[in-house]
C-alpha cells in the first residue's frame, strides 16, 4: 500500500458525466488551434486539426498532442515515429476547418515544407504562427484517444504573428488585447 492509498478514501463507482455535459465543460477552456501533420512511408501527407496540445517539459523539450485512435494521421505518426505541430496563425479558420474534415485532399492548395531535421510532418509555412517538429517519444492510450509525447528537434515562431485559439465554438486571436509582444529569453 502506498501513502496515497492510505490517506485517500476509495472512489466509489458512479455514473460518469453525460457526454454532452463533458463537451460543454471542455468547450469553455480555450486551446490552441493546431494542425498535427505526418508523412507516411510512401510520402503521403496526413494531418488533422487538434486543440489538445501543450508543452510537457523544457529539459528535454517535450510536447503532447491527443489524437483520436481511429485517425489516419495517428497511424502515420506511429509508423514513422515523428510528427509536426503547426500552430495556426490568427485568421486561418478555413485551414483549421479543412484539416478538421475527413477530406483526403487536405494538402491541395497548401504551401508546405519538409522540416530540415529530416523527420516530422509538413510545415504549413504560409498559415502558421509557430511550428514544432517532433520525434515520437511515447504514446499512451487514454480512452478513445492516444496521447502522443514528442521530443522537439526543430521549431520556429513568427514574431508579430498571433496564434489562433478556440473556445465556445469560436476562433479568435490568441494574444491578449493591447499586450506588448515579448520574446522568450
Amino acid at each position: 500500500m502506498n501513502i496515497h492509498q492510505a490517506i485517500a478514501p476509495p472512489i466509489k463507482p458512479q455514473t460518469e458525466i453525460a457526454v454532452a455535459s463533458f463537451k460543454a465543460i471542455m468547450a469553455k477552456a480555450p486551446g490552441p488551434v493546431t494542425v498535427v501533420t505526418a508523412q507516411g512511408p510512401d510520402g503521403t501527407c496526413y494531418g488533422l486539426t487538434a486543440s489538445a496540445v501543450c508543452s510537457v517539459s523544457l529539459d528535454p523539450p517535450l510536447l503532447l498532442a491527443c489524437l483520436d485512435r481511429r485517425s489516419n494521421t495517428l497511424a502515420a505518426i506511429r509508423t514513422m515515429r515523428s510528427f509536426t505541430v503547426n500552430y495556426l496563425a490568427a485568421g486561418a479558420k478555413s485551414l483549421a476547418l479543412k484539416f478538421a474534415s475527413k477530406d483526403h485532399d487536405k494538402f491541395n492548395d497548401c504551401d508546405w515544407l519538409k522540416p530540415d531535421c529530416g523527420f516530422g510532418g509538413p510545415i504549413l509555412a504560409g498559415d502558421i504562427a509557430a511550428y514544432a517538429a517532433c520525434a515520437l517519444e511515447q504514446d499512451v492510450e487514454a480512452g478513445d484517444h492516444i496521447i502522443l509525447v514528442g521530443r522537439v528537434f526543430e521549431g520556429s515562431s513568427t514574431r508579430g504573428r498571433a496564434a489562433m485559439a478556440y473556445a465556445d465554438k469560436t476562433f479568435f486571436a490568441g494574444q491578449a488585447p493591447d499586450a506588448p509582444e515579448t520574446e522568450s529569453p
